[in-house]
């Protein structure tokens, strides 16, 4: 029996069925962006400088800022309107636009300027917050991405790491600053003379900065951590020339004992501060804490929230510095360092055709936010407040 062969153009392959591909209308680069001037916590930060908004502007984007926003960090209205933005003296104007981008968290009168479905880019500062922020965002249906969960396509925290980098370097200089003004020392690097004790809890990011600047101001240095490979990570880097030490209570008491300055750089979140207040009162008299990480939970129990009017507190014959915006004190590098990162952030988005877009396609974008249309979709903060969880990969598929 002969087999007729069919002659067709198409490979075997080709025939094959295949699932339909619908296409993805890519909105373009028309979404406004809200700059709002900062209330709260004595800010000086602002997201975004003149020069990114002058980029931004040429990409398509409306920028409305509201005035006297960049005067904290030495930008004028001048400077911004010459650049493409739309100055504005009513903050309703600002917060009205479809992406809002803050350094903290919009206050509960700022919360009602808002329209449904708006992106609200800003910190978090979980320990400052409360119950009825969240319902109040979640009552305006907004999207709300924080910059404590903002993740890079390498799974890095891309913000918390940039202000880590400033926050661990500023706590050194303020804590020099400090120690000068409490008992006259300077941190080290004088001949003879024998340098100042620091000692650093965390070797994170914050961590690994606050180390390289007192080593660079000739301090003498001791880190601790619970994680074997983080203060490896920091050893080698430092050239180990630096001792390190698992977290070991009798251990970290001597070393509080005679420490001149103490830098707290670790996250507790609902958890026990590290350093009791029975270490504080053995502390010198004249020593300076500085608890950086204070909006994520103490790392020293006497520490407290401090404002930039009065920075510190003293307790027990020691300083307490508990600045929740320690960068703050640095404005105007903070703000550049802070603008670089949105500009590559909202022009990323720009190519992949808008929020909505990045959210389907990028499972690092859906980790950054903790409200989508109003849901609470971070089981961390829903568990905290007692808030209703929804997983954001059943939101959106």
């Amino acid at each position: 029996m002969s087999t007729t062969n069919i002659f067709t153009p198409f490979t075997e392959e080709e025939l094959m069925p295949k699932e339909e591909k619908l296409e993805v209308i890519r909105k373009g680069k028309q979404f406004s962006i809200g700059i709002p001037k900062e209330t709260s916590l004595n800010e000086r930060r602002t997201c975004i400088t003149p020069d990114a908004v002058q980029v931004l502007v040429e990409h398509g984007h409306e920028i409305i800022i509201e005035s006297g926003a960049g005067e904290g960090s030495f930008f004028t209205d001048l400077q911004y309107s010459e650049s493409g933005a739309k100055i504005t003296n009513d903050p309703k104007e600002a917060f009205s636009q479809d992406l809002i981008l803050k350094i903290n968290p919009p206050t509960e009168v700022e919360i009602e300027y808002m329209k449904p479905n708006t992106y609200l880019v800003s910190a978090l500062q979980i320990n400052l917050r409360d119950k009825d922020y969240f319902l109040k965002l979640a009552e305006k249906k907004v999207n709300a991405i924080a910059f404590e969960f903002i993740v890079d396509e390498y799974k890095q925290l891309a913000l918390v790491r940039l202000v880590g980098e400033i926050a661990g370097t500023v706590s050194i200089l303020y804590a020099s600053e400090l120690l000068a003004l409490s008992n006259g020392l300077m941190l080290g690097g004088i001949t003879g003379v024998r340098p100042a004790e620091v000692v650093i809890l965390g070797a994170g990011i914050v961590g690994e900065f606050a180390t390289k600047a007192a080593i660079g101001l000739g301090a003498s240095v001791r880190v601790f951590d619970n994680s074997l490979s983080k203060l490896r990570r920091l050893h080698t880097l430092v050239d180990s020339r630096v001792p390190t030490s698992i977290i070991d209570p009798k251990e970290l008491g001597k070393a509080i004992r005679r420490a001149d300055v103490v830098i707290g750089a670790l996250p507790r979140l609902n958890m026990t501060p590290i350093v009791t207040e029975d270490m504080v009162m053995k502390m010198k008299k004249g020593s300076v804490i500085i608890d950086i990480t204070i909006d994520n939970g103490k790392v020293i129990e006497t520490s407290e929230l401090t404002t930039m009017e009065e920075p510190y507190i003293i307790k027990h014959g020691v300083i307490h510095c508990g600045l929740p915006n320690l960068t703050s004190r640095m404005p105007r590098t903070t703000t550049k360092a802070i603008s670089n990162f949105f500009l590559s952030y909202i022009l990323n988005y720009d190519e992949e055709g808008g929020f909505e877009n990045m959210l389907v396609r990028k499972n690092e974008m859906k980790q950054s936010l903790y409200m989508y249309k109003g849901r609470h979709t971070k089981k961390i903060i829903c568990d905290r407040f007692g808030l209703t969880y929804h997983d954001i990969n059943l939101l959106i598929f």
